[in-house]
């Protein structure tokens, strides 16, 4: 049941390393550490995104700064607690890390960004259109982890799909294939400054709406 609970939610990336380690938290005499990871995407563009890793896996592991390496793992959000607002933070979970040759490297950066999610809505998916009219759904996914727990991810559907995904109702269960995304926004503070902020978020590809237990499924691509 463990192992099918973590084949839920498995993502591989590969990118640079562009800050130091550092401690986290410690759980159960293991200490963890986070890290910021550059993922190329397929456009000239790049995703910064958050790595937790837990000190077993550093242990005689040579990386440093601007080294390439690539992740398996899982996405994971927690509850962070600030200025008495709760804030959902994610991270990608680190399962397995190891540096690649360059063979790997370059065969491993023609898709460099990968997540699969099987979940369930657990909040009204929200429809928009941008003001350039591309059409975009939001939805948060809950995907359970070993233990009774569960990470909550916010993803984004594009075109049909975000048509598609507008009517999904609280509960139903969806398979989904994308790539993790950063996205800077700017949030208005109360004195009417202006701060940038990080907001990680899905980016579906692909998906599957499960209609019910027996394995009848609508597939669709984006």
């Amino acid at each position: 049941m463990v192992d099918k609970i973590i084949e839920a939610n498995k993502v591989k990336i590969v990118g640079k390393v562009i800050s130091d380690k550092e401690f986290s938290h410690e759980m159960y005499g293991e200490k963890f550490f986070v890290f910021e990871l550059e993922v190329p995407r397929l456009s000239s563009s790049v995703d910064i995104l958050p790595v937790t890793i837990s000190e077993r896996l550093l242990f005689n592991l040579d990386f440093d700064l601007e080294h390439y390496v690539i992740i398996e793992g899982q996405l994971r959000s927690y509850n962070r607690y600030i200025e008495a607002n709760n804030k959902l933070v994610l991270t990608i979970f680190a399962r397995e890390l190891y540096v690649p040759n360059e063979e790997e490297l370059q065969e491993t950066l023609r898709k460099p960004n990968e997540i699969y999610l099987d979940g369930y809505i657990c909040k009204k998916p929200v429809y928009r259109t941008t003001p350039f009219g591309r059409e975009i759904t939001d939805m948060l996914i809950a995907v359970n982890r070993p233990y009774n727990k569960s990470d909550y991810i916010p993803c984004i559907a594009w075109g049909r799909n975000a048509r598609f995904c507008e009517n999904l109702d609280v509960g139903d269960h969806i398979r989904l294939w994308g790539r993790i995304q950063s996205r800077e926004y700017q949030k208005k503070l109360y004195t009417g400054d202006l701060e940038t902020k990080t907001a990680f978020e899905v980016s579906l590809s692909k998906m599957e709406f499960v209609e019910n237990d027996n394995n009848r499924v609508n597939e669709m691509e984006g």
